[in-house]
This record gives C-alpha cells, sequence and structure tokens, in this order.
C-alpha cells in the first residue's frame, strides 16, 4: 500500500489553498442556487414569466451558464463513447458516422418539435421536464462537433505511437487513457470550447420554447433575449449582451484557459514548445497542497482500475493477423441497409399520407436554394479565417490573449443583430434573399477558425524549427507543412461548420423585429414557419429533406476529403 500512501499525507496548507477553496465553494453554492429553481413547479413560470429588470439577470445567467455546462458534460460523456466506438470498429462506423450526419443536419427546432412533450411527460407538473428538454436542445448543438473531432483525432494517432503501444502490449483500455485520449486531447479542448460558444448562439430557441400553440419561457438570458426582441427593447438587449460577455470572461478565466493550459502537456512534438499558454487559475490549482488529499480517492480508484487490468500481459504473446470476414461484412451491411430502407419508407409514408407529392418538391427546391448559401459562405469563411487560425495557431500568446474575443464573438447570437439587419434591409429595400444569408455564417464560421487554431497548435515544434532552419517559406511552408498540419481539423471544421449552418438557416432565413418580419426562400424559412403552425407533417418533410442535402453533401465532399487527408497528408 506504500504507493497509496502518498495521497494521504498531511501538509500544511498555503495562500493557494485558500484561493482554490474559496473558487471552489463559490461554485459549489452558484450550482446549488441555480438549481434550486428545478424543482419548482411548473405553473410558476406561467404565474411569475420572464422578466426584463435587469436585478433578475444575473440569476438568469446563472441558470443559462448551469445548463450549458450540463449539456457539455453529457456531450462529453457521448463523445467518449460514441466517437471511440466509430473509431475502433469498421461496422459501428457504418451506423455512427451517418447517424452523425443526419443528427447534425435536424435543427435544434426539430428536436425540440418531438422532445419537448417527452421530457415534459417524464416530470409531469415540474419545470425539470422542461429543463430537460432545453439542456438536451443545447447538447444537440454540442455534441456532433466534438463528436466528430475525437473521432478525427483517434484515426489520426502517429502510427510510430501505434506501434510502441503494440510492442508494449498495451491492451485497448490501457491504450485509449495512455495514449490515444492524450493525443486527442488537445483539440477536444478547443471543440470544446467551440461547442460551448455554439450553444449560445442556440440558446433563445432553446429556453424560449415555442412549438404550435405552446410557449414556455424558461429564466435565462436566451428567454431574456427573446421578449426583449419581441418587445423592441433596444436596452434590454445591450444588458443581456453584457451579461453574456461577463459570463463568458468568466468561466474562459476559470475553466477554459486553464484547461488549455493542462491540455498543452499533450501535445505531440520531440522537442519543448518555447510559448507554452499560461493560467493564474492553472498555476493556483496546481500549488495548493490540499487539493491532491481532497481528490486521492478518485485517484485511488483509477490506480485500482488500472491494477485489476490484467490484459496487457497476455497482450505481449504475437498476435495473429485478423482476416477479413467477406461474409459477415455483407450481412452487416445489407442489415444496415434494410434498417435504413424501413426508417426511409415510414417516413414517406406518414409525409405521403398527409402532403402531397408536389409539396416533397418545393421543399426540395427550397433545399437547393439554402445548399448555395451554404456552400458560399463556407467557401468566404474558410478565405477568411484559415490564415488568421494557422497564424494564431502558431502563437500561443496571441492564442491565450484572443481566445475569450473568439469565444464571445463565437457565443455571440445571431438573434441580437436581426433588430438591425431588418432595420437595414426595409430602409434601403434590400433584396432578403441576398443580404439575410451572412446570418446563417456568423455563428458557424468559427468552427472553422477554432478547429485550424487546434490543427496549428498541433504541428510538431520540431517540424517548424526545422522549416526555419531550411529557409521553408510562403507558398512552399503552406505546401510542405502548414496544409498537411491543419488539413484533417479543416475539414472537421468545415464538415461542422457546413452543418451548422444548415441548422442555422431555421433562424437566419426567416427574422422578426417587433411586428416586422422578413422572410428569405429557403428551407429553413419552411420549417421554422411549419413549427410555428405546429405542421408536424411538413416539419417531418423539411427535416428528412435537409438530412437528405447534408449527408449527400458529406458523403461527396467531405468523406472523400478526410479519407484524402488520412492517406496523403499526415505529419506523422
Amino acid at each position: 500500500m506504500r504507493p497509496f500512501a502518498r495521497h494521504w499525507r498531511i501538509t500544511t496548507p498555503g495562500w493557494a489553498d485558500a484561493v482554490a477553496f474559496l473558487l471552489l465553494a463559490a461554485l459549489a453554492v452558484l450550482v446549488a442556487k441555480g438549481a434550486a429553481g428545478v424543482a419548482e413547479p411548473l405553473a410558476d413560470l406561467r404565474i411569475d414569466p420572464v422578466s426584463l429588470d435587469p436585478w433578475h439577470l444575473p440569476a438568469y445567467a446563472l441558470r443559462t451558464t448551469l445548463r450549458m455546462f450540463a449539456a457539455l458534460g453529457a456531450s462529453l460523456l457521448f463523445t467518449f463513447v460514441v466517437a471511440t466506438l466509430a473509431a475502433k470498429s469498421k461496422r459501428a462506423e457504418m451506423i455512427i458516422v451517418p447517424a452523425l450526419d443526419i443528427l447534425q443536419s435536424v435543427p435544434i427546432l426539430g428536436f425540440l418539435t418531438f422532445t419537448v412533450t417527452f421530457f415534459m411527460g417524464l416530470f409531469p407538473g415540474q419545470q425539470l421536464g422542461v429543463e430537460l428538454a432545453a439542456i438536451f436542445a443545447i447538447f444537440t448543438s454540442q455534441a456532433w462537433n466534438m463528436a466528430f473531432s475525437f473521432y478525427q483525432s483517434l484515426r489520426s494517432v502517429p502510427a510510430d505511437l501505434a506501434e510502441v503501444s503494440q510492442g508494449f502490449g498495451l491492451s485497448p483500455w490501457r491504450r485509449f487513457l495512455r495514449l490515444e485520449l492524450p493525443f486527442a486531447t488537445p483539440a477536444l479542448v478547443w471543440n470544446a470550447m467551440m461547442s460551448m460558444s455554439g450553444g449560445w448562439f442556440f440558446v433563445v430557441a432553446s429556453e424560449a420554447i415555442s412549438v404550435g400553440k405552446t410557449r414556455i419561457m424558461l429564466p435565462g438570458i436566451g428567454s431574456w433575449l427573446a421578449l426583449a426582441i419581441d418587445r423592441q427593447d433596444f436596452g434590454a438587449v445591450g444588458w443581456a449582451v453584457g451579461a453574456m460577455a461577463i459570463v463568458i470572461l468568466l468561466y474562459d478565466q476559470l475553466v477554459f484557459r486553464p484547461v488549455v493550459a493542462w491540455a498543452d502537456r499533450f501535445r505531440f512534438e520531440q522537442t519543448a514548445s518555447q510559448d507554452a499558454p499560461t493560467s493564474w487559475a492553472y498555476d493556483v490549482f496546481r500549488k495548493a497542497r490540499l487539493l491532491p488529499v481532497l481528490f486521492a480517492p478518485l485517484r485511488l480508484l483509477g490506480a485500482l482500475l488500472m491494477t485489476l487490468d490484467r490484459a496487457p500481459a497476455r497482450a505481449q504473446r504475437p498476435q495473429r493477423r485478423r482476416t477479413r470476414d467477406p461474409i459477415g461484412q455483407k450481412l452487416w451491411l445489407a442489415l444496415v441497409a434494410v434498417v435504413l430502407g424501413a426508417a426511409l419508407w415510414v417516413v414517406i409514408g406518414y409525409v405521403a399520407r398527409h402532403l402531397a407529392w408536389g409539396d416533397a418538391v418545393s421543399a426540395f427546391g427550397l433545399g437547393l436554394i439554402t445548399m448555395l448559401r451554404v456552400l458560399v459562405l463556407i467557401a468566404l469563411a474558410s478565405l477568411v479565417w484559415v490564415p488568421i487560425g494557422v497564424w494564431i495557431g502558431l502563437r500561443p500568446r496571441w492564442a491565450e490573449r484572443l481566445q475569450p474575443i473568439a469565444q464571445f464573438l463565437a457565443a455571440f447570437p445571431a438573434n441580437v443583430l436581426f433588430p438591425f439587419a431588418v432595420i437595414a434591409i426595409v430602409h434601403w429595400h434590400l433584396d432578403v434573399d441576398v443580404w439575410l444569408s451572412p446570418l446563417m455564417v456568423l455563428g458557424t464560421q468559427w468552427y472553422i477558425l477554432f478547429n485550424v487554431i487546434a490543427g496549428a497548435s498541433a504541428i510538431p515544434n520540431d517540424l517548424r524549427e526545422a522549416a526555419g532552419m531550411f529557409g521553408v517559406r510562403g507558398w512552399q511552408w503552406w505546401r510542405q507543412l502548414g496544409i498537411p498540419g491543419i488539413f484533417p481539423y479543416y475539414v472537421t471544421g468545415a464538415l461542422t461548420a457546413s452543418g451548422g449552418s444548415w441548422n442555422a438557416s431555421i433562424v437566419a432565413e426567416a427574422v422578426s423585429w417587433g411586428s416586422e418580419r422578413l422572410e428569405a426562400h429557403g428551407l429553413g424559412t419552411y420549417i421554422a414557419k411549419a413549427t410555428t403552425a405546429g405542421d408536424f407533417p411538413r416539419v417531418t418533410l423539411g427535416i428528412a429533406v435537409m438530412s437528405v442535402f447534408v449527408i449527400g453533401f458529406n458523403r461527396l465532399l467531405w468523406r472523400p476529403l478526410y479519407a484524402y487527408a488520412d492517406r496523403r497528408l499526415r505529419l506523422a
């Protein structure tokens, strides 16, 4: 038991322990205070609805932040299980990756349409049901990006490290903990930040739930913004933006910046980085002497689990090469095809019973218009943010300074800009189909920036030093080092950005300011109008058409680029 005895040594607390204790105590109090309202009756939301009194804004900000982190925790758990399974199993990959393509194409309003009643039925008459529906909606705006990032990282583990792990006879569990999870952590951290910001982008739709004649407004910044936009209150909108900025700055300093500094140790390189990211909170927690004692039970549990894993001793034996089973592979593909065909038949049957074929043709035509917008916007965002992301990623000091700014811009809800867009379009008689389009990419372009930053920061320092020593500059640097280093990350960012743009079309193609409402032609407007009217057949048709477009786009463009990056553009 001597290895475990050091976890229980009596240590003398210092100033770092006092600061760490105050931070953790304050966090516990805030969580308890924010979670207290979840158990209240649902009727209280109708008796005491959301108020635009600024004194209520701190409590609303706390409730929204707790929902965001609850959804982020669920997204992390989903990522570790689903993305790992997809990366490890070819048969699981054939189901999980297309399913992720479909799920990221389903808009948040589509999830809310079919899940609000389910969650409210689980907890009738309580706010907990609506809270779970809101958290699930935020989860759907966070999970897919993180899952794609982790899946791409697991597929990109350097071959020499994988061979070393096999040489040491590591079991799958130990290999995941010792190699794959650390290698994927830096990119996952940046994508977690982006997912957190993506949740802010859809927080209005998540908290101000409106499906048919049912409208429930949970206390939060999203509901505050929805009410302020309905009442055309610019002052209330300003208060909400200010509260968002403060919240983002706080959790950037207390959560994400310490995590970025901690994750820097897992960068894959053979020479030490000269400019490592720093964090005062990370330094405080690292210097605290009592925290290791407090968390000793968790470390002890992990050590015990590792000692129970006896697989490495058996894995050192020569392994026979597995032969492929073509019959089993074909049977598996046939089973997947039958299940997908049955699901497609059910959807077609449901829509055909309520709508005519002309409605399907109309929805498909609107989908083509939205697809054109997505293509143009992703191309423009790539031209702008790829060079900027590489510049930031290669300079950790600048990344540290710009990180909270990028998080705030990524979290900035497009709903705040709706009033200005409506006023400008009406005043200058602009084309709605053209000038509402930029609203689609406001929240999704940051997927490209954050993934490119993660890719540039992951370029091994020894390769960067070698390129500098040999005078590799300009286009040659981009062709031989820059593009190969960031390309897998860029594909992940562009894939999630395109899927997010389809999702954002629901709120960006049909905007309102008070009684003034502008609608652009597109599939987003079609789904938004059907959701507001409670027209479930048209909601189903719109979601199905959007899923077909997103899956086809991913299969024909992004997946081949993934394969090309895995085959040709790997630095290690």
